[in-house]
C-alpha cells in the first residue's frame, strides 16, 4: 500500500499505532523527567485500559488501525508520530535524535517497506515537529533538540519542490516537539501555546486565515492539551483530562472524543504523539 497525506484535518481513514506492551517512562524529555522525579507509579493495567480507550475511539470514528510490532528494547515506540511521516509524495523515514529511540527504524521499515518516498539524511527530523496544516501549507518545528535546522530545512525543501509554502518554526527544546505547543484541531483552527511560539509564526498563521485557541503553559506541558488528533468531519480526539481545552473545542461546534490518556501524557505524549495518520480524505 502506498500511503499519502496532504493535511492534518481531512477525514482520517487509516492510522499507524504501536501497542504499549513495553512502554515505560524514560528521561528523554522535560515532562518525563518531572514524572520520574515525582516518583509517580506506573499502573500497567490502567495503561492498557487507556490505550484500549484510544483504540476504541479511533475505531468508533471509522478509522482503520494498523500496527508496528512492539520491541522490548524500545519503550517509546508507542509514540508513532515521530519515527515516520506520511507526506504528499508518500512515507518519509525520519531521523530520530535520541539514541534510545533510533532502533524504531526497523519496525518502520518492516511496515512501509522500501523504498520510501524520502529519507532524512541531514541532521535530525521527527514527526512530532511536522504539521501539514492544509494542502499546500505546512509548518516544521525546529528546536535543535529533536529536529535540527538541517533536518527541518531538508523536509521543507521536499514540500517546496511540490509547490507548498512551508514555515520553519524555531522554539525552545524544553517543549520537546512542536505538537506540544501547536496542533490543528479542524480546518482553519489550531490550538497554540502563545508563550512558547514566536510572534511571527502566530502572525503567519493569522495571515493565512488559521484561527487559534490559546492554551496556557501548564496545560500544554502537564496535560498535553495542545496535543490533539483531528479526525475530520467536525471531530477531534483530545485527552479527557484536558477539560478546559475540550470545552473550548466543543464551543467551536466540534465533537470531542476524549479517551483517558493521563499516563501517556506523563511520558511526554498524548493523542497526536500516539498516532501517525496514514491516509485522510480531502478536506
Amino acid at each position: 500500500m502506498t500511503w499519502t497525506l496532504t493535511s492534518e484535518t481531512g477525514r482520517l481513514t487509516d492510522v499507524l499505532l504501536c501497542r504499549p506492551d513495553h512502554y515505560r517512562w524514560i528521561p528523554t524529555n522535560a515532562i518525563a523527567r518531572a514524572t520520574l522525579a515525582a516518583g509517580r507509579p506506573m499502573d500497567r493495567a490502567a495503561l492498557a485500559a487507556e490505550y484500549a480507550e484510544l483504540e476504541d475511539a479511533l475505531r468508533g470514528a471509522g478509522v482503520a488501525c494498523h500496527y508496528l510490532t512492539p520491541d522490548p528494547g524500545l519503550p517509546y515506540q508507542v509514540y508513532t508520530r515521530d519515527s515516520s511521516q506520511v507526506a504528499p509524495g508518500g512515507p518519509v523515514l525520519t531521523m530520530l535524535a535520541m539514541p534510545q529511540r533510533r532502533g524504531e527504524v526497523a519496525g518502520v521499515l518492516d511496515f512501509y517497506g522500501w523504498p520510501m518516498w524520502k529519507a532524512a539524511v541531514r541532521g535530525t527530523l521527527e514527526g512530532g515537529d511536522i504539521h501539514l496544516i492544509r494542502p499546500g501549507l505546512a509548518a516544521v518545528g525546529c528546536s535543535g533538540g529533536r529536529t535540527s535546522a538541517e533536518g527541518a530545512e531538508e523536509f521543507a525543501g521536499w514540500l517546496r519542490e511540490l509547490g507548498w509554502e512551508v514555515a520553519v518554526v524555531p522554539f525552545d527544546d524544553h517543549f520537546l516537539h512542536l505538537d506540544v505547543i501547536f496542533s490543528m484541531a479542524a480546518p482553519g483552527l489550531a490550538l497554540v501555546c502563545p508563550d512558547a511560539l514566536p510572534d511571527d509564526f502566530l502572525s503567519w498563521l493569522g495571515a493565512r486565515q488559521i484561527r487559534t485557541i490559546p492554551v496556557g503553559y501548564r496545560a500544554a506541558m502537564a496535560d498535553m492539551a495542545c496535543n490533539v488528533l483531528a479526525l475530520g468531519q467536525g471531530r477531534v480526539l483530545s485527552p479527557r483530562h484536558s477539560r478546559e481545552t475540550n470545552a473550548r473545542l466543543r464551543a467551536e461546534g466540534l465533537t470531542v472524543l476524549d479517551p483517558e490518556l493521563r499516563l501517556f501524557a506523563h511520558g511526554g505524549g498524548s493523542a497526536h504523539c500516539l498516532t501517525m495518520p496514514l491516509n485522510r480524505d480531502a478536506d
